[in-house]
């Protein structure tokens, strides 16, 4: 047995993952999962969902019970951040001072809340919504009448403008683009959305761009390059990620907006893998260099990593897949949409009950949006994986089964 262990750094879904699927595929040897949060590992979607509600629990769910990793002979090092790699002498610096050699390693690093560059940005009540500290503060901060402005409206920003609308708080979303999740999905869903915000009295944007927080230590209003002037009392950060990148890129490893790996989640160095939110690969389904930041990839990175360490045999790629519940409505998303894509709407939006069909080249499946029609999400993401060609004509129809749809087209 190898007596270096397989050192995981990051213990979100893809760092728990590889150290979970490690064992369950028959590896006996020491494994240590290093983490700077001090908190047993998380689930992370409850952070702008479950945890901003009126009966908010505590703490979202762990990802494994702690006594599962020490059952598992899963060492737990939290608290510690991974400083530096070594990589000719094969080991992980740590911010306690001490070294950990390592037989694999698997870099789970994350991605991190993108700022924005802008005076007042450090202003006290001016936050992002990335970890559990940042849910629980933000969550403690949504009272009824306090001015809550959200800068961006992707999944985050929108998420946390309905549990703000919830809890009585004067909800306004400043977003940059013309419609809001524009970056994700097309008008027809958008403007749902937006309608169903506004009906719970969100306040929407568009076209703004924050320039500046006003405030002496505390934010009382944000500024728009337009001029504008939006009064807070708390303001929400929520315009993308960047993945945790430095500690790869300062050991040598190729980076280019996330850590380069192949499909079974080596880098650049056959000792170091990489997995989650922090990678960028070549789509096996596409073919094109994509960076995903959802659990549903994570865990299957994760997998893939775990498979390739101990050789086991490789699964299929698994498409993408995505969720977010606002209001209580639950948009579900499989594959991934071009905004050249055909957009077939399939049901009416009024009735609160619709999927979006996106046709590459006129009639390939490509990704699917559904809202409330899980029957169409579970087809749709099996139609997608198999390359299935759909009569754009037919799919509009409800009534019509989407694998009905497929099948008289082949």
């Amino acid at each position: 047995m190898n007596e270096k262990p397989i050192v995981v750094v990051g213990a979100g879904h893809a760092g728990v993952h590889v150290a979970t699927r490690l064992v369950e595929l028959g590896w006996s040897g020491p494994t240590v999962l290093v983490d700077a949060e001090g908190t047993v590992p998380y689930e992370r979607p409850p952070l702008s969902k479950d945890l901003l509600t009126e009966s908010a629990p505590s703490a979202p769910p762990p990802l494994r019970r702690e006594s599962y990793y020490l059952d598992k002979g899963i060492q737990t090092m939290l608290g510690v951040t991974a400083m530096a790699i070594d990589p000719e002498e094969g080991a992980v610096r740590l911010s306690d001072g001490g070294a950990l050699p390592f037989h694999r390693l698997v870099l789970a690093t994350g991605s991190t809340a993108r700022t924005l560059p802008i005076p007042g940005a450090n202003l006290e009540g001016v936050q992002f919504l990335k970890t559990l500290d940042d849910s629980q503060t933000l969550r403690n901060r949504l009272t009824p009448g306090t001015r809550v402005v959200v800068v961006g409206a992707g999944y985050i920003g929108m998420e946390v403008a309905a549990a703000a609308a919830k809890l009585g708080c004067d909800t306004t979303v400043l977003e940059f683009q013309d419609r809001v999740m524009s970056r994700v999905t097309s008008p027809v869903v958008s403007e749902h959305f937006r309608k169903l915000h506004e009906e719970h009295g969100v306040r929407f944007v568009f076209g703004a761009q924050a320039s500046r927080f006003e405030g002496a230590d505390h934010v009382t209003a944000v500024h728009t390059s337009d001029g504008m002037e939006y009064p807070a009392d708390l303001v929400v950060i929520g315009v993308g990620v960047v993945p945790n990148q430095k500690l790869a890129e300062d050991a040598g490893l190729e980076c280019s907006d996330g850590i380069m790996v192949d499909n079974h989640g080596r880098t650049s160095n056959p000792l170091i893998y990489a997995a989650g939110d922090v990678t960028r690969f070549q789509c096996p389904w596409e073919g094109v260099s994509r960076r995903l930041e959802c659990v549903q990839n994570a865990l299957a990175q994760a997998d893939a990593v775990a498979r390739h360490i101990l050789g086991a045999p490789a699964k299929e790629p698994e498409i993408p897949w995505f969720w977010t519940i606002q209001h209580g409505v639950r948009l579900q998303t499989a594959g991934i949409r071009d905004p050249d894509d055909l957009a077939v709407v399939r049901g009416e939006p009024a009735t609160g009950k619709f999927s979006i069909l996106y046709l590459r080249n006129g009639d390939k499946l490509a990704a699917i949006d559904t809202v409330h029609s899980l029957s169409d999400f579970a087809a749709g993401k099996r139609l997608i994986a198999a390359g299935s060609h759909i009569d754009p004509i037919h799919a509009a129809d409800p009534n019509v089964k989407l694998t009905q749809v497929a099948a008289s087209m082949s």
